[in-house]
Protein backbone atom coordinates (compact mmCIF):
# COMPACT_ATOMS: atom_id res chain seq x y z
CA UNK A 1 0.00 0.00 0.00
CA UNK A 2 1.20 3.97 -0.22
CA UNK A 3 3.63 5.30 1.55
CA UNK A 4 2.69 7.97 4.34
CA UNK A 5 4.02 11.42 2.89
CA UNK A 6 5.01 14.77 3.72
CA UNK A 7 1.77 16.44 2.62
CA UNK A 8 1.66 19.69 0.82
CA UNK A 9 -0.29 22.00 3.72
CA UNK A 10 -0.44 25.25 1.42
CA UNK A 11 0.76 26.48 -2.63
CA UNK A 12 3.34 28.48 -0.83
CA UNK A 13 5.11 25.06 0.84
CA UNK A 14 7.89 23.29 -0.41
CA UNK A 15 8.85 21.07 2.43
CA UNK A 16 8.44 20.86 5.98
CA UNK A 17 9.96 19.78 9.73
CA UNK A 18 8.49 16.54 11.15
CA UNK A 19 8.28 17.68 14.97
CA UNK A 20 6.45 14.24 16.18
CA UNK A 21 5.40 11.15 16.07
CA UNK A 22 1.95 10.43 17.04
CA UNK A 23 2.31 6.46 16.59
CA UNK A 24 4.72 3.77 17.02
CA UNK A 25 6.08 0.94 14.63
CA UNK A 26 2.71 -1.50 14.96
CA UNK A 27 0.36 0.65 15.56
CA UNK A 28 -3.43 0.41 13.62
CA UNK A 29 -3.99 3.26 12.02
CA UNK A 30 -7.47 4.25 10.13
CA UNK A 31 -8.44 7.05 7.90
CA UNK A 32 -8.52 10.59 9.56
CA UNK A 33 -6.08 9.20 12.54
CA UNK A 34 -3.58 12.28 13.42
CA UNK A 35 -0.44 10.57 12.98
CA UNK A 36 2.12 13.44 13.31
CA UNK A 37 2.73 16.84 13.47
CA UNK A 38 4.57 18.74 11.30
CA UNK A 39 5.88 22.23 11.54
CA UNK A 40 5.94 24.75 8.33
CA UNK A 41 6.99 28.47 7.86
CA UNK A 42 3.39 29.24 9.40
CA UNK A 43 2.44 27.07 11.85
CA UNK A 44 2.46 23.60 13.65
CA UNK A 45 0.20 21.14 12.17
CA UNK A 46 -1.41 17.65 13.18
CA UNK A 47 -1.47 15.54 9.92
CA UNK A 48 -3.70 12.92 9.16
CA UNK A 49 -3.63 9.30 7.78
CA UNK A 50 -5.31 9.09 4.21
CA UNK A 51 -5.53 5.01 4.75
CA UNK A 52 -6.17 2.18 7.36
CA UNK A 53 -3.05 0.22 7.95
CA UNK A 54 -0.53 -0.95 10.07
CA UNK A 55 2.71 1.32 10.86
CA UNK A 56 5.50 -0.94 9.83
CA UNK A 57 8.06 1.81 9.90
CA UNK A 58 8.54 5.41 11.10
CA UNK A 59 11.44 6.60 7.86
CA UNK A 60 12.26 10.15 9.15
CA UNK A 61 13.27 10.92 12.76
CA UNK A 62 11.40 14.14 14.60
CA UNK A 63 13.90 17.31 13.80
CA UNK A 64 13.94 16.25 9.83
CA UNK A 65 13.39 18.49 7.44
CA UNK A 66 12.07 16.68 4.11
CA UNK A 67 10.33 17.75 1.00
CA UNK A 68 6.67 17.57 -0.04
CA UNK A 69 6.04 14.27 -1.05
CA UNK A 70 8.76 12.75 0.48
CA UNK A 71 7.86 9.33 2.74
CA UNK A 72 8.05 9.34 6.32
CA UNK A 73 6.15 6.19 7.06
CA UNK A 74 5.88 2.46 5.53
CA UNK A 75 2.23 1.63 6.03
CA UNK A 76 1.40 -2.34 4.95
CA UNK A 77 -2.18 -3.66 5.09
CA UNK A 78 -4.46 -4.28 8.48
CA UNK A 79 -5.64 -7.70 6.68
CA UNK A 80 -1.82 -8.65 6.42
CA UNK A 81 -0.03 -7.18 9.72
CA UNK A 82 -0.04 -9.46 12.70
CA UNK A 83 -1.15 -7.57 15.67
CA UNK A 84 2.08 -6.21 17.16
CA UNK A 85 2.77 -6.79 20.59
CA UNK A 86 4.46 -3.57 22.04
CA UNK A 87 7.13 -3.30 24.55
CA UNK A 88 6.79 -1.62 27.41
CA UNK A 89 5.70 1.88 26.82
CA UNK A 90 7.91 4.78 29.55
CA UNK A 91 6.59 6.25 32.45
CA UNK A 92 4.39 9.44 31.69
CA UNK A 93 5.66 12.60 32.77
CA UNK A 94 2.82 13.66 34.76
CA UNK A 95 2.57 12.97 38.54
CA UNK A 96 -0.70 11.39 37.65
CA UNK A 97 -1.18 8.31 40.43
CA UNK A 98 -0.89 5.05 39.34
CA UNK A 99 -4.23 3.37 37.87
CA UNK A 100 -5.54 0.16 37.84
CA UNK A 101 -4.22 -2.47 35.74
CA UNK A 102 -4.69 -1.54 32.04
CA UNK A 103 -7.42 -2.95 30.25
CA UNK A 104 -7.37 -6.32 28.29
CA UNK A 105 -8.02 -5.61 24.56
CA UNK A 106 -11.08 -5.25 23.05
CA UNK A 107 -12.81 -8.60 21.87
CA UNK A 108 -12.32 -9.72 18.56
CA UNK A 109 -15.93 -9.82 17.92
CA UNK A 110 -16.68 -6.73 19.42
CA UNK A 111 -17.36 -4.18 15.78
CA UNK A 112 -15.08 -1.46 15.22
CA UNK A 113 -17.53 1.01 14.79
CA UNK A 114 -18.28 1.19 18.86
CA UNK A 115 -14.63 1.68 19.66
CA UNK A 116 -14.60 5.44 20.97
CA UNK A 117 -13.10 7.86 18.01
CA UNK A 118 -8.82 8.54 19.20
CA UNK A 119 -5.71 8.05 17.51
CA UNK A 120 -3.36 5.01 18.71
CA UNK A 121 -1.30 7.77 20.88
CA UNK A 122 -3.88 8.27 22.83
CA UNK A 123 -5.51 4.45 23.01
CA UNK A 124 -2.00 3.97 24.47
CA UNK A 125 -1.90 6.68 27.12
CA UNK A 126 -5.26 5.46 28.38
CA UNK A 127 -4.03 2.27 28.45
CA UNK A 128 -0.51 3.24 30.91
CA UNK A 129 -3.59 5.55 32.82
CA UNK A 130 -6.23 2.54 33.26
CA UNK A 131 -8.74 4.90 32.08
CA UNK A 132 -11.61 3.29 30.25
CA UNK A 133 -12.16 5.61 27.17
CA UNK A 134 -15.77 4.46 26.87
CA UNK A 135 -16.27 6.78 29.74
CA UNK A 136 -14.63 9.20 28.66
CA UNK A 137 -16.17 12.42 27.01
CA UNK A 138 -14.19 13.14 24.03
CA UNK A 139 -14.00 17.17 23.32
CA UNK A 140 -11.94 17.04 19.82
CA UNK A 141 -13.44 17.68 16.40
CA UNK A 142 -16.56 15.40 15.67
CA UNK A 143 -16.00 13.72 19.35
CA UNK A 144 -12.92 12.14 18.90
CA UNK A 145 -10.88 11.92 22.57
CA UNK A 146 -7.87 13.82 22.59
CA UNK A 147 -5.07 13.41 24.92
CA UNK A 148 -6.33 16.35 27.07
CA UNK A 149 -9.23 14.63 27.31
CA UNK A 150 -7.56 11.13 29.27
CA UNK A 151 -4.96 13.48 31.12
CA UNK A 152 -8.42 15.47 32.40
CA UNK A 153 -9.37 12.15 33.98
CA UNK A 154 -6.23 10.65 36.16
CA UNK A 155 -5.19 14.49 36.43
CA UNK A 156 -4.82 15.14 40.49
CA UNK A 157 -7.32 17.42 41.79
CA UNK A 158 -4.25 19.79 42.34
CA UNK A 159 -2.82 19.65 39.67
CA UNK A 160 -2.96 22.78 36.97
CA UNK A 161 -4.78 23.17 34.10
CA UNK A 162 -3.08 24.51 31.08
CA UNK A 163 -4.31 25.59 27.54
CA UNK A 164 -1.85 24.13 24.78
CA UNK A 165 -0.80 27.68 24.05
CA UNK A 166 0.37 28.10 27.70
CA UNK A 167 2.18 25.56 27.99
CA UNK A 168 4.00 25.82 24.65
CA UNK A 169 4.81 29.44 25.52
CA UNK A 170 5.98 28.14 28.89
CA UNK A 171 8.62 25.76 27.31
CA UNK A 172 9.70 28.99 24.64
CA UNK A 173 10.07 32.04 27.51
CA UNK A 174 11.78 29.14 30.00
CA UNK A 175 8.95 29.75 32.55
CA UNK A 176 7.81 27.12 35.40
CA UNK A 177 4.51 26.33 35.32
CA UNK A 178 4.70 25.77 39.09
CA UNK A 179 5.13 29.56 39.48
CA UNK A 180 1.93 30.51 36.99
CA UNK A 181 -0.96 31.53 38.16
CA UNK A 182 -3.96 30.76 36.36
CA UNK A 183 -7.08 33.12 35.38
CA UNK A 184 -9.08 31.15 33.53
CA UNK A 185 -12.10 29.03 34.22
CA UNK A 186 -11.49 26.57 37.03
CA UNK A 187 -7.93 28.58 37.28
CA UNK A 188 -6.74 27.03 33.79
CA UNK A 189 -3.39 28.60 32.76
CA UNK A 190 -3.76 30.86 29.72
CA UNK A 191 -1.23 32.42 27.59
CA UNK A 192 -1.43 35.78 29.23
CA UNK A 193 -0.51 34.81 32.64
CA UNK A 194 2.29 33.10 31.22
CA UNK A 195 3.40 35.96 29.63
CA UNK A 196 2.78 37.78 32.67
CA UNK A 197 5.25 35.68 34.73
CA UNK A 198 8.23 35.89 31.92
CA UNK A 199 8.06 39.56 32.08
CA UNK A 200 8.73 39.72 36.33
CA UNK A 201 12.17 40.21 36.92
CA UNK A 202 13.81 37.57 38.36
CA UNK A 203 17.32 37.85 40.53
CA UNK A 204 19.24 34.70 39.26
CA UNK A 205 20.51 35.44 35.82
CA UNK A 206 21.20 32.20 34.51
CA UNK A 207 17.49 31.46 34.32
CA UNK A 208 16.85 34.00 31.93
CA UNK A 209 19.94 33.08 29.92
CA UNK A 210 18.88 29.84 29.34
CA UNK A 211 15.52 31.38 28.20
CA UNK A 212 17.14 33.41 25.79
CA UNK A 213 17.95 30.36 22.98
CA UNK A 214 13.69 29.27 23.09
CA UNK A 215 13.10 33.77 22.60
CA UNK A 216 15.19 33.50 19.49
CA UNK A 217 14.17 30.31 18.17
CA UNK A 218 10.62 31.99 18.30
CA UNK A 219 11.74 35.21 16.71
CA UNK A 220 13.59 32.89 13.97
CA UNK A 221 10.03 31.41 13.32
CA UNK A 222 8.50 34.27 12.96
CA UNK A 223 10.64 35.61 10.48
CA UNK A 224 10.61 32.59 8.68
CA UNK A 225 6.87 33.13 8.67
CA UNK A 226 7.05 36.49 7.26
CA UNK A 227 9.65 35.55 4.80
CA UNK A 228 6.95 32.35 3.41
CA UNK A 229 4.16 35.10 3.18
CA UNK A 230 5.63 37.94 1.42
CA UNK A 231 7.05 35.09 -1.15
CA UNK A 232 3.81 34.30 -1.63
CA UNK A 233 2.31 37.50 -1.86
CA UNK A 234 4.87 38.53 -4.21
CA UNK A 235 4.11 35.66 -6.72
CA UNK A 236 0.78 36.44 -6.62
CA UNK A 237 1.58 39.97 -7.62
CA UNK A 238 3.83 39.08 -10.19
CA UNK A 239 1.87 36.14 -11.94
CA UNK A 240 -1.72 37.34 -11.32
CA UNK A 241 -2.96 40.50 -13.16
CA UNK A 242 -5.54 41.35 -10.35
CA UNK A 243 -8.34 43.88 -10.84
CA UNK A 244 -10.24 44.90 -7.90
CA UNK A 245 -13.63 46.08 -7.26
CA UNK A 246 -16.04 47.19 -4.42
CA UNK A 247 -19.74 48.02 -2.89
CA UNK A 248 -21.50 49.20 -0.07
CA UNK A 249 -23.84 46.67 0.85
CA UNK A 250 -26.82 47.71 3.30
CA UNK A 251 -26.55 45.21 6.25
CA UNK A 252 -29.67 47.15 8.25
CA UNK A 253 -32.15 43.98 7.66
CA UNK A 254 -29.23 41.31 8.81
CA UNK A 255 -28.17 42.87 11.78
CA UNK A 256 -32.12 42.95 12.53
CA UNK A 257 -32.41 39.64 11.77
CA UNK A 258 -28.99 38.72 13.56
CA UNK A 259 -30.41 40.22 16.71
CA UNK A 260 -34.12 38.16 16.83
CA UNK A 261 -32.54 34.75 16.24
CA UNK A 262 -29.75 35.21 18.79
CA UNK A 263 -32.57 36.47 21.86
CA UNK A 264 -33.32 32.76 21.10
CA UNK A 265 -30.01 30.70 20.82
CA UNK A 266 -28.15 30.13 24.40
CA UNK A 267 -24.89 32.63 24.35
CA UNK A 268 -22.85 30.00 23.60
CA UNK A 269 -24.60 29.23 20.35
CA UNK A 270 -24.96 33.10 19.35
CA UNK A 271 -24.19 33.62 16.23
CA UNK A 272 -22.12 36.40 14.95
CA UNK A 273 -22.15 38.96 11.86
CA UNK A 274 -18.66 37.12 10.47
CA UNK A 275 -20.66 34.04 9.96
CA UNK A 276 -23.43 35.69 8.26
CA UNK A 277 -20.97 37.28 5.46
CA UNK A 278 -19.17 33.88 5.35
CA UNK A 279 -22.14 32.26 4.40
CA UNK A 280 -23.30 34.68 2.05
CA UNK A 281 -20.15 34.32 0.17
CA UNK A 282 -20.20 31.13 -0.07
CA UNK A 283 -23.07 30.59 -1.90
CA UNK A 284 -22.74 33.85 -3.95
CA UNK A 285 -19.38 31.14 -5.17
CA UNK A 286 -21.38 28.80 -5.69
CA UNK A 287 -24.10 30.75 -8.36
CA UNK A 288 -20.83 32.02 -9.96
CA UNK A 289 -18.44 28.93 -10.62
CA UNK A 290 -16.19 31.12 -12.91
CA UNK A 291 -14.76 32.62 -9.18
CA UNK A 292 -14.74 29.78 -7.42
CA UNK A 293 -11.68 26.90 -8.31
CA UNK A 294 -7.87 27.40 -9.54
CA UNK A 295 -6.24 28.50 -12.34
CA UNK A 296 -4.03 25.69 -13.60
CA UNK A 297 -1.21 24.82 -16.46
CA UNK A 298 -2.87 28.19 -18.40
CA UNK A 299 -6.46 27.64 -17.39
CA UNK A 300 -9.14 27.43 -14.90
CA UNK A 301 -10.37 25.18 -13.28
CA UNK A 302 -13.23 24.87 -11.28
CA UNK A 303 -13.65 23.93 -7.87
CA UNK A 304 -15.31 20.45 -6.81
CA UNK A 305 -16.88 22.40 -4.33
CA UNK A 306 -17.20 25.45 -2.78
CA UNK A 307 -13.87 25.43 0.32
CA UNK A 308 -13.27 28.93 1.67
CA UNK A 309 -10.19 29.82 2.84
CA UNK A 310 -10.38 32.06 6.29
CA UNK A 311 -7.37 34.32 6.55
CA UNK A 312 -6.61 34.41 10.31
CA UNK A 313 -4.16 36.32 12.37
CA UNK A 314 -2.31 34.23 15.05
CA UNK A 315 -1.40 35.64 18.28
CA UNK A 316 2.27 35.39 18.02
CA UNK A 317 1.99 37.40 14.51
CA UNK A 318 1.46 36.39 11.01
CA UNK A 319 -1.35 34.92 9.22
CA UNK A 320 -2.56 31.30 8.25
CA UNK A 321 -5.61 30.47 6.09
CA UNK A 322 -7.65 27.07 7.09
CA UNK A 323 -10.02 25.77 4.62
CA UNK A 324 -13.89 25.19 5.55
CA UNK A 325 -15.11 22.94 3.22
CA UNK A 326 -17.82 22.24 2.20
CA UNK A 327 -18.97 25.95 3.52
CA UNK A 328 -21.90 26.06 0.78
CA UNK A 329 -23.80 22.92 2.43
CA UNK A 330 -23.53 23.59 5.74
CA UNK A 331 -25.96 25.24 7.76
CA UNK A 332 -25.28 28.69 9.49
CA UNK A 333 -25.42 27.06 13.02
CA UNK A 334 -23.10 24.79 11.54
CA UNK A 335 -20.59 27.26 9.75
CA UNK A 336 -20.70 29.41 13.31
CA UNK A 337 -19.31 26.34 14.94
CA UNK A 338 -17.31 24.96 12.33
CA UNK A 339 -16.14 28.54 12.03
CA UNK A 340 -15.21 28.72 15.99
CA UNK A 341 -13.15 25.37 16.32
CA UNK A 342 -10.94 25.66 13.36
CA UNK A 343 -10.16 29.20 15.19
CA UNK A 344 -9.60 28.04 17.93
CA UNK A 345 -7.39 25.55 16.08
CA UNK A 346 -5.68 27.47 14.01
CA UNK A 347 -4.78 30.11 17.04
CA UNK A 348 -3.09 27.79 19.37
CA UNK A 349 -0.90 26.08 16.89
CA UNK A 350 -3.27 22.77 16.59
CA UNK A 351 -4.96 22.75 13.34
CA UNK A 352 -4.86 19.43 11.09
CA UNK A 353 -3.70 19.16 7.41
CA UNK A 354 -7.20 18.69 5.93
CA UNK A 355 -7.61 22.12 7.18
CA UNK A 356 -5.42 23.60 4.98
CA UNK A 357 -5.23 23.64 1.17
CA UNK A 358 -7.64 23.14 -1.30
CA UNK A 359 -9.43 26.10 -0.84
CA UNK A 360 -11.19 27.81 -3.90
CA UNK A 361 -11.71 31.04 -2.99
CA UNK A 362 -10.40 32.99 0.17
CA UNK A 363 -12.33 35.29 2.69
CA UNK A 364 -10.83 37.92 4.63
CA UNK A 365 -12.63 39.92 7.33
CA UNK A 366 -10.73 42.82 9.21
CA UNK A 367 -14.16 44.29 11.00
CA UNK A 368 -13.27 43.24 14.41
CA UNK A 369 -10.21 45.33 13.87
CA UNK A 370 -11.89 48.18 13.27
CA UNK A 371 -10.97 48.32 9.48
CA UNK A 372 -13.78 49.61 6.94
CA UNK A 373 -12.42 47.94 4.13
CA UNK A 374 -9.89 45.46 3.06
CA UNK A 375 -7.98 45.34 -0.54
CA UNK A 376 -6.76 41.61 -0.67
CA UNK A 377 -3.64 39.76 -2.74
CA UNK A 378 -5.50 36.76 -4.69
CA UNK A 379 -3.92 32.96 -3.39
CA UNK A 380 -2.51 31.49 -6.10
CA UNK A 381 -3.64 29.36 -7.53
CA UNK A 382 -7.28 30.41 -6.80
CA UNK A 383 -8.48 33.48 -8.78
CA UNK A 384 -10.75 35.25 -6.13
CA UNK A 385 -10.69 36.80 -2.82
CA UNK A 386 -13.33 38.36 -1.02
CA UNK A 387 -12.95 41.21 1.73
CA UNK A 388 -15.18 42.57 4.45
CA UNK A 389 -14.43 45.58 6.39
CA UNK A 390 -16.45 46.51 9.69
CA UNK A 391 -20.28 46.89 10.07
CA UNK A 392 -20.70 50.73 10.28
CA UNK A 393 -23.68 53.52 10.69
CA UNK A 394 -23.62 55.71 7.85
CA UNK A 395 -25.98 58.24 5.93
CA UNK A 396 -28.00 56.17 3.84
CA UNK A 397 -30.89 56.89 1.19
CA UNK A 398 -33.84 54.36 0.70
CA UNK A 399 -36.95 55.00 -1.39
CA UNK A 400 -35.97 58.56 -1.25
CA UNK A 401 -35.32 58.70 2.64
CA UNK A 402 -32.13 59.59 3.93
CA UNK A 403 -31.84 57.60 7.11
CA UNK A 404 -28.12 56.60 8.97
CA UNK A 405 -28.55 52.54 8.96
CA UNK A 406 -25.01 49.99 9.19
CA UNK A 407 -23.43 48.98 6.44
CA UNK A 408 -20.64 47.12 5.20
CA UNK A 409 -17.85 47.43 2.47
CA UNK A 410 -17.30 44.57 0.75
CA UNK A 411 -14.51 44.19 -1.57
CA UNK A 412 -13.25 41.53 -4.62
CA UNK A 413 -9.77 41.14 -5.59
CA UNK A 414 -9.08 38.58 -8.84
CA UNK A 415 -7.82 37.42 -11.34
CA UNK A 416 -8.47 38.95 -14.43
CA UNK A 417 -6.87 35.61 -16.74
CA UNK A 418 -9.75 33.67 -15.57
CA UNK A 419 -12.36 36.96 -15.47
CA UNK A 420 -13.07 40.42 -15.94
CA UNK A 421 -15.23 42.88 -14.22
CA UNK A 422 -18.69 41.84 -15.08
CA UNK A 423 -18.17 38.31 -13.64
CA UNK A 424 -16.20 39.21 -10.47
CA UNK A 425 -19.65 42.29 -10.36
CA UNK A 426 -21.94 39.25 -10.59
CA UNK A 427 -20.11 37.80 -7.36
CA UNK A 428 -20.62 40.88 -5.35
CA UNK A 429 -24.07 41.62 -6.49
CA UNK A 430 -24.70 38.46 -5.15
CA UNK A 431 -23.03 38.90 -1.73
CA UNK A 432 -25.32 41.49 -1.55
CA UNK A 433 -28.75 39.95 -2.46
CA UNK A 434 -28.30 37.56 -0.24
CA UNK A 435 -27.48 39.71 2.82
CA UNK A 436 -30.68 41.52 2.05
CA UNK A 437 -32.91 38.12 2.87
CA UNK A 438 -30.72 36.90 5.95
CA UNK A 439 -33.46 34.09 6.93
CA UNK A 440 -32.92 32.23 3.99
CA UNK A 441 -28.85 31.79 4.77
Amino acid sequence: MPDFTMPSLGADMDRGTLTEWLVEPGDRVRRGDTVAVVETDKADIEVECFDDGVVDALLVRPGTSVPVGAPLARLTSPAAAPEPSRPAAPEPESSAPAGPPAPQREEAGRAPEHRPAATPLVRRLAEERGVDLDSVHGTGHDGRIVRADVERATRPASRPRVSPLARRLAGELGVDLGRVRGSGARDAVQPDDVRAVARTPRAPAEPRRRAAAPRRAAADKQAAMRRAIGELMARSKREIPHYYLGTTIDMDAATAWLRARNRELPVAGRLLPAALLLRASALAAREVPELNGHWLDGAFVQGDGVHVGIVTALRGGGLVTPTLRGADELSLDDLMAALKEMLVRARTGRLRGSELGDATITVTDLGDRGVESVTGVVFPPQVALLGFGGIVRRPWAVDGLLGVRPVVTATLAADHRATDGHTGARLLEAVDRLLQSPEEL
